[in-house]
């Protein structure tokens, strides 16, 4: 990372929910890779959604700084009351996502105090909805998002996934797209691109991320590259 994007860590309250704030004053043109996430933006005094993506998305206009608060997989869609799928490959104003959530930020952002991404967290903590996820009991509760991230992009089978939920195959498919964006066949693509990327990015060698991450080969990761990044691996790198 250069000094145009920077990372900050949630409060303890928050990281079973959300993965870290953000800020970024890179301008246009930065490419936003496909991770499995969705963020809340702020910038320009607009709040906004990002939704998940299924390939890069590069950025226009050139706001002075953007913040951004990134939720961990599956997890925005219960604070928005919003499907994922809704806002697939989207970027959209939150007011008219959630007026009610866009309403509670924006008023804490305006009392708030700091640099803008502890801003924005702060006033992710001041809502109430992302305590009582955390503590939902409902088939898409935290421990059972953890558990689909983690073994899709590990190979497991679908219906193998589905039986260790205690669901169809079926009923898998459909709540994965409501939750995540994209049925399990996507976001196991998308979860283990993240991780290649992430293998690239650190200087492991293309052939051995493609074995250490579950591509076939080498050929087989650079086109999933290819067609989630719009660049090659190599190319990613630099």
């Amino acid at each position: 990372m250069d000094g145009r994007y920077r990372e900050v860590a949630p409060p303890a309250a928050l990281g079973g929910l959300i993965e870290c704030a953000w800020l970024s004053t890179g301008g246009p043109g930065a490419r936003v890779l496909p991770d499995g996430c969705m963020d809340l933006l702020w910038s320009a005094g607009t709040l906004s959604v990002a939704g998940p993506d299924t390939t890069a998305f590069l950025t226009t206009g050139a706001p002075e700084w953007t913040a951004g608060v990134r939720f961990r997989p599956g997890v925005l869609p219960r604070l928005l009351g919003v499907p994922a799928s809704a806002l697939r490959d989207r970027r959209e104003p939150l007011d008219a996502v959630a007026p009610g959530v866009a309403a509670t930020l924006g008023a804490t952002l305006d009392r708030g105090r700091g640099s803008a991404p502890d801003a924005l967290l702060a006033a992710v903590l001041r809502l109430d909805r992302p305590h009582r996820a955390s503590r939902d009991t409902t088939p898409w509760a935290l421990p059972a998002l953890a558990h689909v991230t983690a073994r899709l992009p590990a190979g497991t089978r679908v219906d193998t996934l589905a039986d260790e939920l205690g669901w169809s195959a079926r009923s898998l498919t459909r709540q994965c797209t409501a939750v995540y964006g994209y049925g399990p066949a996507m976001l196991r693509r998308v979860l283990r691109f993240r991780a290649a990327s992430g293998l690239v990015h650190a200087g492991v060698a293309p052939a051995e991320v493609a074995a250490r991450t579950g591509y076939a080969d080498q050929p087989h990761l650079t086109r999933e590259f290819r067609a989630l990044a719009g660049l090659t691996p190599a190319a990613l790198r630099t």
